[in-house]
């Protein structure tokens, strides 16, 4: 583990028979139950849900997306191979937290193609709408800005210090940044790639783009996608589907886990926390010494419960987003003919990405993520629309990168995680102010109730986030547990 790793808290083993209650079983209240449980605490998960995982939700075959209004049922092959992560979908090589438990529970890991420079890039608004490939948009506007750096800059504007071995080196970077020819002038790169591969001939350069185009384009940030903390090489996805490692973790506590158990109510009291959920057509009441809840706030604070006033108002307080994917199973792998192999095309069109699938090159079919929605109007959108016509709308959208896309579809499913029952919302949403307003107020516990899951991380939308939230919490558990066990 590397120094700057969060590490798992070392809990103390307990035989004084300590119970914990978690509600939810999201990927933290999971591993939180894995913890706990093995060191001696009585634990039980409860989760509303007919399934385990949260937003950690991999759908094949058969699968239910339980979506309010439009719950359907994926219709993909019954083949291992055809499978769609709805929710997250790839592992940074830096969440340790996340890599060590898919190495301890045996969960097998493969390479995830984040950024692939063949894939394409697409705007209406520059080059009449047609994709262009996306190194080319990179290299050439690296290029052009490079040229008009190194014509622009002079030694006497950085002060006495700049020497002229300064410029000198300066300029030498510049150059190699935008690979510009012995004039410092950009005439297009290897990094764009060849007019032709006809490795029998001369290698002669593509054409560089038209810099007045590249500037109408509103993909600026493609240029440092691939090199943001969580975006860039190396990148993971588990063997079969993101849902392997809550399937790990269930073959390990899965006996601890109710389903279809919607909570009703929390109290908590001088001895512990009392819950109420519904089971079935009956009430039960359960009762612990401590409570970790990965339930969504929004959510939470719907429930009954007896919260003092500053913690229930800081639990509406946080806006959730909204995000929309589709999966779509396509009959033939059309992108390997035009070479590419994984990764992703970008858009500026409502579907924003298209995902090519890393795995099982050359096979036959393969499912493309045909949408991946970040704005919550766009959301909205698509989440108005019926299945159908969500489909509908991707595939027009996907002709604009790929004229034919849609003579390759042979089923879809989508999910609008806004709408999803026992969710109605996707990754919190802290602002500054809100984060100095209320994150402490809910990370600390109340009595002996604990909110936990990446809405409790400041790196929500991950599982590496909702793992250190659990840590943060079993690890105060533990604390007041040796506490109590030195005084008694």
């Amino acid at each position: 583990m590397s120094a700057s790793a969060v590490a798992r808290p070392d809990i103390a083993p307990v035989r004084n028979g300590k119970s914990v209650l978690i509600l939810g079983a999201g990927i933290s209240g999971l591993a939180a139950a894995y913890e706990l449980s093995r060191k001696g605490y009585a634990v039980k998960v409860i989760e509303a849900s007919h399934r385990p995982g949260g937003r950690n939700l991999t759908l094949r075959g058969g699968d239910l997306v339980d979506e309010v209004e439009y719950p359907q049922r994926c219709e993909f092959d019954r083949h291992a191979d055809l499978y769609f992560n709805a929710g997250p979908a790839r592992i940074p090589g830096h969440h340790a937290a996340l890599l060590n438990y898919c190495k301890e529970l045996g969960v097998a890991l493969a390479p995830f193609i984040n950024e692939n420079r063949n894939a394409w890039v697409q705007d209406d608004a520059m080059f009449g709408g047609r994709p262009v490939r996306n190194r080319e948009y990179i290299a050439d506007s690296r290029g052009f800005l490079a040229e008009l750096v190194a014509k622009s800059i002079r030694p006497e504007t950085f002060g006495a210090t700049f020497t002229q071995r300064d410029y000198r080196q300066l300029l030498e970077y510049v150059r190699q940044f935008g690979e510009l020819d012995e004039r410092f002038k950009y005439a297009g790169s290897t990094r764009a790639g060849y007019a032709i591969h006809d490795y029998t001939k001369p290698p002669a350069y593509k054409q560089p783009l038209d810099a007045h185009e590249l500037l109408r384009s509103g993909f600026i940030y493609l240029m440092s996608f691939s090199e943001l903390d969580d975006q860039s090489a190396m990148m993971m996805e588990p063997v079969g589907g993101m849902d392997r490692i809550v399937t790990a973790f269930m073959a390990r506590i899965g006996a601890l886990v109710e389903l279809n158990s919607p909570v009703q109510s929390i109290r908590i009291g001088d001895s512990g926390v009392a819950v109420r959920y519904r089971k079935g057509g009956s009430t039960v009441n359960a009762h612990a010494d401590f409570c970790l809840t990965c339930i969504p706030m929004h959510l939470l604070a719907r429930i009954e419960h007896n919260f003092p006033k500053r913690y229930s108002d800081a639990l509406s307080a946080v806006p959730h987003g909204k995000l929309f994917k589709i999966g779509l199973q396509m009959k033939q792998r059309f992108w390997e003919n035009e070479g590419i192999y994984g990764g992703i095309s970008w858009t500026m069109q409502d579907i924003q990405q298209i995902w090519y699938p890393t795995h099982d090159i050359h096979r036959d079919k393969g499912v493309v993520l045909g949408a991946y929605t970040f704005s919550d109007e766009v959301a909205e959108k698509f989440a108005r629309l019926p299945p159908a016509a969500r489909t509908k709308l991707a595939i027009e959208q996907g002709e604009r990168i790929h004229p034919g896309y849609g003579r390759h579809v042979e089923s879809s499913i989508s999910i609008a995680w806004h709408r999803m029952n026992h969710m109605f919302g996707c990754p919190v949403r802290w602002s500054e102010p809100l984060q100095a307003q209320c994150f402490r107020t809910l990370q600390a516990p109340v009595g002996g109730h604990y909110l936990i899951g990446d809405q409790m991380s400041y790196h929500p939308g991950w599982q590496e986030g909702a793992l250190h939230s659990a840590f943060h919490a079993i690890a105060d558990i533990d604390q007041r547990v040796r506490a109590s066990a030195s005084l008694g």
